[in-house]
């Protein structure tokens, strides 16, 4: 089976589609559909024919004036178009003359033919066509026996055509069979139709549950689709022309129905509908509805097609209702068909008959020389012991029956001797060797149903997981993309703030290098004015000597004094700051030369400012505007990096859906190859069951009929034939 793969698209609801219909004018493109208009509720609103996976709605063309049906899907599809380009190209092939009836509809698939909100999806515009479903029609007309048993026989033609061009359409069932006014029928809805373009594809639906199989299976898609609801859908037509009393007996008003549900396939012995088709008088009746019986437990490819069990050419009805007074007798070996099926429906094969009654005994027949021995030792004995009780002799153990009980003993040794003894003996002990060769039937149909209904939970549970999983992967898949896009938005944001703050680190860049300028400059100022040359008041060049020699020669190698109090001569003092935070103390130096060389300091510094640069050159600026240039460019090619590393990751997510769509697909068509064959082995078990359980009971008669037998071979009856020969 080939999945498709990828995100399923969501479609729209029903109700939506209505409220897009309502402005056909804005959502069709298609000439013939744009501005149609729609039939209408009560409540003005588009009227729609809802389904599992469509609504279809009557649209009416205002440049031809044609009515279509137009369907509206809900729900994915796999292979949607590809689909319905095979089917349309099978059906344009067929010959309207070679047909039993113009049961098939033109369509066209039109994809993005129709939008809703900012989308746009495809529908199916089909040929409007006047008819009622089969349930409705049956409504009106089950009375009628021979229309019903005319409409059974249209229905047969209709799937001989399908039959005869391979096609199946997939869900047989009342709803998708319209009666038009000529009592031909119209097959509609071909979503899950086969034709062999379609062949490895798999199936989109299993159709109404009261029309299918228990063995069809979510991997079951061939020309074998049809064979068993055609089969069930036939059997109730010619139950109702039969007896136009069962309608009204086993069909409910509105039932998803005609005269059997899905109960009546999966416990045929207690469902009601089908016990009592089997139970009914009519012949036909009852053989259509044992054959549907036995159908059910077989795989759909095993099933014989309508088309081929029943013969092209009948009895019409008002033969069989001529002749309803006197039922027809079913042909030996048919097991209650009826006449016109014999032949043609495939009859179980026959278990293997155990024949040895017919081998064992029951009597003694022909006598032998020993037998005559016998026959005439009983007198001898009689006599014997007369004359032992004339003489009065006897014996001390057994008195005067020792004659008696010496042909006695002779008597049982013959009988022992005898062929038929022999016979009879084998007979039972083949007879009781093969029923114990044989599984009890009870015991091998209990464990077939446990089987069975422990592979159908299987089944139940694996179908479940299927759109769980799936579910899940598209879970993952769009929280991935989720997460990508929350990703992309962070790093964006962050970026962003980054580009909108260059203009406050361009200021920013620009007051700090106009700052660092100036420091240089003043530094420079201080560095040249050397205190030798210039020195403040009162600061001689012995003085200026002894703070060279300390390391202080310009204004730039101190920035200050500190007063300090020397507790020796009980005065104040000062040392000098340098540069590099140190202090140090040099001799001649107290609190007023500190003061004077402070305020000479002061005095340079307040120069240098006064003459600092203000501004900086173009070369300077546009230096630093370069840089933040370089910056700019680097953020916004992050920024475009960012959205490329998100559509790495929807790619990763992406591919991650698509392997694991890939992977559910292959598990699932394993899983439904071993279902299939699966399915095969519980119809052999059950025919071998039947066949058993037939061999069972064919064994056990003849055992007991052996035992029966067995008392024509007794001891007082071989005694009755020594002397009466029989």
């Amino acid at each position: 089976m080939v999945t498709s793969v990828g995100p399923q698209r969501q479609f729209p609801s029903g109700a939506a589609y209505a409220e897009a219909l309502q402005h056909t004018q804005l959502c069709f493109r298609h000439p013939e559909l744009k501005g149609a208009r729609p039939e209408l509720t009560k409540l003005g609103l588009p009227r729609a024919i809802s389904g599992a996976f469509a609504s279809v709605f009557s649209l009416t063309s205002v440049t031809s004036g044609q009515r279509y049906a137009v369907k509206c899907f809900t729900r994915y599809i796999p292979d949607q178009e590809r689909r319905y380009q095979a089917i349309s190209a099978r059906l344009a092939q067929l010959d309207s003359a070679e047909l039993s009836q113009q049961w098939n509809l033109g369509f066209e698939y039109l994809p993005d033919a129709i939008g809703v909100g900012q989308e746009r999806y495809p529908v199916l515009k089909m040929e409007w066509i006047d008819a009622v479903t089969l349930s409705s029609w049956l409504d009106d007309n089950h009375a009628d026996r021979f229309a019903v048993d005319r409409l059974a026989d249209r229905f047969e033609s209709l799937t001989r055509d399908l039959s005869a061009h391979e096609i199946a359409h997939g869900d047989f069932q009342h709803g998708n069979l319209l009666v038009a006014g000529d009592d031909t029928l119209r097959l509609v809805d071909y979503d899950g139709m086969y034709v062999p373009a379609l062949a490895g594809l798999g199936g989109t639906e299993r159709g109404h549950r009261n029309y299918q199989s228990p063995m069809r299976g979510n991997d079951d898609f061939g020309a074998a689709l049809d064979r068993f609801s055609a089969w069930v859908i036939f059997l109730s037509l010619k139950a109702v022309a039969a007896d136009p009393a069962l309608w009204n007996r086993l069909h409910e008003p509105s039932g998803e129905f005609l005269l059997l549900t899905e109960e009546d396939f999966k416990n045929p012995a207690g469902a009601t509908g089908l016990q009592t088709l089997l139970a009914h008088p009519d012949p036909t009746v009852s053989g259509l509805a044992d054959h549907v019986r036995s159908l059910a437990s077989q795989p759909l490819d095993l099933l014989p097609p309508l088309a081929q069990a029943v013969p092209k050419q009948r009895t019409s009805a008002t033969t069989t209702t001529a002749a309803s007074a006197v039922p027809p007798t079913a042909s030996p070996g048919t097991g209650g068909l009826p006449g016109w099926m014999t032949g043609h429906v495939p009859q179980q094969a026959a278990p293997p008959s155990a024949a040895p009654a017919a081998t064992s005994p029951d009597g003694f027949r022909t006598r032998t020389p020993l037998d005559a021995v016998m026959a005439v030792l009983w007198p001898l004995a009689l006599a014997a012991t007369v004359l032992m009780i004339v003489t009065g002799f006897q014996t001390p153990l057994f008195g005067f029956g020792v004659p008696l009980v010496f042909a006695a003993a002779l008597t049982a040794f013959a009988r022992r001797r005898r062929v038929e003894r022999a016979q009879s003996r084998a007979a039972l002990v083949r007879l009781t060797n093969e029923l114990d060769q044989l599984e009890d039937p009870a015991k091998a149909a209990e464990r077939l149903r446990k089987d069975r209904a422990k592979f159908d939970a299987g089944e139940t549970k694996r179908a479940a997981a299927l759109p769980r999983a799936q579910d899940k992967l598209t879970a993952q898949y769009h929280a991935e993309l989720k997460e990508a896009e929350k990703r992309k938005v962070r790093k964006q944001r962050d970026l962003d703030k980054k580009i909108d703050g260059l203009s406050e680190e361009l200021r920013k860049a620009l007051a700090k290098a106009l700052t660092d300028k100036q420091s240089a400059y003043v530094r420079d100022q201080l560095g040249r004015r050397l205190i030798a040359q210039s020195p403040p008041h009162g600061i001689g060049s012995t003085l200026a000597a002894r703070l060279a020699a300390a390391g202080i020669r310009t204004a730039a190698d101190f920035t200050g004094y500190r007063s300090v109090q020397n507790s020796t001569y009980n005065n104040t003092g000062a040392v000098l700051v340098l540069s590099s935070g140190r202090v140090i103390n040099v001799h001649g130096i107290g609190e007023a030369k500190a003061i004077a060389l402070d305020v000479w300091r002061k005095s340079v510094v307040a120069s240098a400012v006064a003459r600092q640069p203000a501004a900086l050159t173009a070369v300077e600026r546009q230096s630093i505007e370069q840089g933040i240039a370089r910056r700019r460019v680097q953020l916004t090619d992050r920024r475009k990096a960012v959205e490329s590393e998100t559509d790495v990751l929807r790619e990763q997510a992406r591919k991650q859906l698509e392997a694991g769509q890939e992977r559910l697909a292959r598990e699932n068509t394993l899983a439904g190859d071993r279902a299939r064959q699966q399915r095969q082995e519980f119809s052999r078990r059950t025919v071998t069951l039947q066949q058993n359980s037939a061999l069972h009971g064919t064994l056990s008669a003849s055992l007991a009929a052996v035992k029966v037998r067995q008392r024509g071979l007794s001891y007082a009856c071989y005694v009755r034939f020594l002397y009466l020969g029989r």
